[in-house]
């Protein structure tokens, strides 16, 4: 396959786990890559699907939810370009166990799910970054999931948005209030009212799905606790260089 079809891993707007892998074994999977893109709202699997493809974002951002009786949803966790959807087939996964959404469109390298399956059996190096990277996904889980039990709704709306920026690295993006209810398991109403008090703090401006964050520190002050650990938790790979 022409390499000029993959994007370059090591550019800013690249893969970070695949540029966590040592050159030699990056050099291996990359002719099983095919860049794709995806776009908002695409659904690229749902809890108890087979896994057949694996996806490496570059410029996306992919949302998993986990699904209660077919139709309640949580966010449990963001998939950006410091990791992959996918990772538990490292742990002899080969169902999905979230619905996967596309949060925001963009470019990913994608794989067959079996081919990949096999390199992770006979690669050491792609095993641990996986494994890192698998642990990281559960501790962002756990605490997603105690922020949503135990912290009032603007705090958790603070969390979500700081969430998505620091993966998009940008302050302006695009989510609208359907989709952070299904994010944040709410009605839509009390999106409305949490992103109003927001606004009115002039932490955010928020007008038909459109949001910029005005005043990041402050945002980060009226987020609880979790976001910083769940910041922590989903920071990129280390380079593996064993």
């Amino acid at each position: 396959m022409n390499s000029a079809v993959h994007p370059p891993v090591f550019e800013p707007n690249s893969n970070l786990l695949l540029a966590a892998l040592p050159p030699k074994d990056l050099a291996q999977l990359l002719p099983q890559l095919d860049e794709v893109r995806v776009e908002a709202g695409q659904v690229l699997c749902e809890a108890g699907d087979p896994i057949l493809h694996i996806y490496f974002p570059h410029d996306c951002l992919v949302s998993l939810l986990g699904v209660a009786e077919g139709r309640m949803t949580l966010e449990v966790g963001q998939v950006g370009r410091e990791g992959m959807l996918g990772a538990t087939t490292a742990l002899g996964h080969d169902t999905t166990q979230v619905r996967a959404v596309v949060q925001r469109a963009g470019s990913a390298s994608r794989m067959d799910g079996g081919r990949f399956r096999l390199e992770v059996s006979r690669n050491p190096a792609l095993q641990r970054v996986l494994y890192r990277y698998t642990d990281s996904l559960l501790a962002q889980a756990i605490q997603i999931a105690v922020c949503s039990r135990f912290h009032v709704l603007e705090a958790r709306l603070a969390r979500s948005l700081l969430m998505t920026r620091d993966r998009l690295q940008s302050d302006k993006f695009h989510l609208t209030h359907e989709f952070l209810a299904h994010a944040l398991g709410v009605r839509r109403v009390g999106v409305t009212k949490g992103a109003s008090a927001l606004q009115q703090q002039g932490l955010i401006n928020y007008s038909r799905g459109n949001i910029e964050i005005l005043d990041p520190a402050g945002l980060a002050a009226a987020a609880c606790s979790c976001y910083q650990i769940v910041r922590e938790a989903g920071a990129a790979p280390a380079t593996d260089t064993v």
